[in-house]
């Protein structure tokens, strides 16, 4: 296992798109710096740019400049550096430099910090966060078996890591300056 996860975090540093087991449910994912990458998640998907995406990270350093801190209170940077035993995305304030592709032209950015093992080598061996969305195609269920990868992605993907039992449940997400839930 620990090659084949060598290889995904080499995949993604040459801007590969990969399915991965997450601390929620399968995900399919890359590294945020690359456009072309995140063009063809996108598509793989039949998702809407305007959506935005969600930047799972083991480590907060990894998402920093992509948020504007300071708009932040201190309780609210509190939340965002502590692990929740739930996991729970959050929205916060976009810096100015984060590239519409990602916030989907809000003026917010979604971050997730996990303490999933294997979210956390592949972001400790790329030294980035991951672009994190489900695994399906839009509006269809996420898929919870390799099999099902396939009928969704055919050989599209460059590296499936098979799904995990514990994948089952999408995470929250909540507005870290508003409170407001949105799932």
């Amino acid at each position: 296992m620990k090659f084949r996860l060598s290889f995904a975090a080499q995949i993604l540093k040459n801007g590969g798109v990969i399915s991965h087991p997450s601390d929620t449910i399968q995900s399919v994912g890359c590294l945020p710096d690359f456009p072309i990458a995140i063009e063809k998640l996108i598509n793989l998907k039949r998702r809407s740019i305007s959506k935005g995406l969600i930047l799972l990270t083991s480590d907060i350093a990894y998402v920093l400049h992509y948020i504007d801190i300071e708009l932040l209170s201190e309780n609210a940077l509190e939340q965002l550096f502590k692990i929740n035993p739930n996991p729970t995305t959050y929205l916060l304030p976009a810096s100015t430099n984060t590239p519409t592709y990602l916030t989907g032209g809000k003026g917010t950015i979604a971050v997730r910090l996990t303490s999933n093992k294997l979210v956390k080598y592949l972001c400790d061996n790329t030294e980035s966060s991951l672009v994190s969305t489900s695994a399906n195609v839009s509006s269809l269920q996420p898929a919870s078996s390799t099999l099902k990868l396939r009928v969704y992605f055919g050989d599209k993907l460059d590296l499936i890591l098979h799904p995990s039992s514990n994948n089952t449940r999408a995470s929250k997400i909540i507005n870290l300056l508003s409170g407001e839930r949105y799932r």
